[in-house]
C-alpha cells in the first residue's frame, strides 16, 4: 500500500511526540511513502518564520528539513498537477474546505494513496482513505 504523509505527521515524527506515530513509521517501507509538494511550502514557510525569530532553532528546522524531509522524499514529492487542482476544486462542492487541505487530499485520491493524518476529521467528508498512526 502507498501513503501520502500530511504535514502533521512528519512534524510530530520530527518531535517524536508519539510512540505509536514512531512504531508505524518503522515499520513502513520508504519506498512506499510519499508526501506533496504542499507539504514542502508548509513546513518551507514554518522554517522561514522561525528562521525570523529565532536563529538558532531556524537553523535547526532548516537542517531537518533539508537533511531529512527534502533527502528522504526526494523522489517522492508528489506535484500539483492540473487533475490534481481540479479535482481539489471538486472537494469544496459543497462543503468548503481549506485550500491546502484539498490539495493535499486530492492528491491521495489521484494516486490512489491512503492520506496518513493525525486530523482525519478535517478530511471525513470527502472519500479518501485515511490512517491516523496515532490511534493504532
Amino acid at each position: 500500500m502507498n501513503y501520502l504523509l500530511d504535514t502533521n505527521i512528519l512534524s510530530d515524527a520530527r518531535r517524536r511526540s508519539s510512540p505509536a506515530l514512531n512504531n508505524w513509521l518503522s515499520q513502513q517501507r520508504i519506498s512506499e511513502l510519499a508526501i506533496s509538494v504542499i507539504t514542502i511550502f508548509e513546513l518551507e514557510k514554518g522554517v522561514q518564520r522561525l528562521e525570523r525569530r529565532d536563529n538558532v532553532q531556524g537553523r535547526l528546522l532548516r537542517e531537518w528539513l533539508e537533511h531529512s524531509v527534502r533527502t528522504t522524499f526526494s523522489r517522492k514529492i508528489h506535484p500539483v498537477t492540473e487533475e490534481i487542482a481540479t479535482v481539489a476544486a471538486g472537494l469544496h462542492v459543497p462543503d468548503p474546505m481549506p485550500e491546502m487541505d484539498a490539495l493535499i487530499a486530492a492528491t491521495a485520491l489521484v494516486h490512489g494513496m491512503t492520506l496518513v493524518t493525525r486530523n482525519t476529521k478535517d478530511f471525513n467528508q470527502i472519500s479518501v482513505r485515511l490512517l491516523n498512526p496515532h490511534e493504532l
